[in-house]
């Protein structure tokens, strides 16, 4: 089962397997519990204001999205990651899901920077952990794509159309993000991955690429040359015809 997953998500979810085993690993040590901090998300925070900790750093925006609080937290996500990811992977190819998932993940990351660092204002400080902002991208494109297919709305046994699922997660983002604080859940976050994933998407379907888009390129000249044969069969038994 595990060698039927593609390539960039297998890969993955084995990146955010292994780095939460690092975490667990180094939060066992009193003098290596404070290293996972260098790589969570933190907030900007102005001169004037005073935090124990590094602060932000440029490469957060990336290696948090491979860090989670915890092993629901993990497993959810991954869970997710398989789910929509595979799908979209087989339909776009490697390259152009690696590049979806990647925008996502740091386009979440940089709204949620924004509002993090809003916060510090009024006294609050969070700090960013999850690839939950790149999975609500991938909940878009599924949704987007494959808008009438049936899916279950975790954690909950109700199955929906895939549209429905996003509409209902993405007014959940908002709700959430806006009237609630201190949830320990980064709304902004997936709201992020799921305003830039809309933004990605529209701007390929605006500017497609010269190969036309699809998704694995040798299935597409594959599927190519099974045309080009059908058609010099028909082409053959028209001739035999007449």
């Amino acid at each position: 089962m595990f060698s039927s997953i593609p390539s960039i998500t297998r890969r993955l979810l084995i990146a955010n397997v292994v780095v939460f085993v690092l975490q667990s690993l180094l939060g066992l040590s009193e003098s290596t519990r404070a290293w996972p901090l260098w790589f969570e998300l933190w907030p900007w925070v102005p001169s004037q204001f005073e935090v124990d900790g590094p602060g932000f750093m440029p490469w957060q925006l990336l290696t948090s999205g491979f860090m989670h609080g915890g092993i629901g937290h993990l497993v959810f996500n991954m869970l997710a990651l398989v789910m929509f990811g595979a799908s979209l992977e087989y339909h776009w190819g490697a390259r152009r899901y690696a590049i979806y998932y990647f925008v996502c993940l740091i386009g979440s990351a940089l709204l949620q920077l924004l509002f993090a660092s809003i916060a510090i204002y009024e006294g609050q400080l969070y700090l960013t952990l999850g690839a939950s902002g790149a999975i609500y991208g991938l909940l878009l494109a599924y949704g987007m794509l494959f808008p009438n297919r049936r899916v279950t709305l975790l954690p909950f046994p109700i199955v929906l159309k895939a549209r429905t699922l996003v509409i209902i997660y993405a007014l959940a983002s908002v709700f959430y993000g806006v009237f609630t604080t201190g949830t320990g859940v980064a709304h902004f976050a997936h709201l992020g991955g799921m305003i830039v994933g809309w933004m990605v998407i529209r701007y390929w379907r605006k500017y497609p690429p010269k190969n036309g888009g699809g998704g694995n390129s040798d299935a597409a000249r594959r599927d190519a040359r099974m045309r080009e044969l059908r058609e010099r069969r028909k082409a053959s038994k028209l001739r035999v015809v007449k």
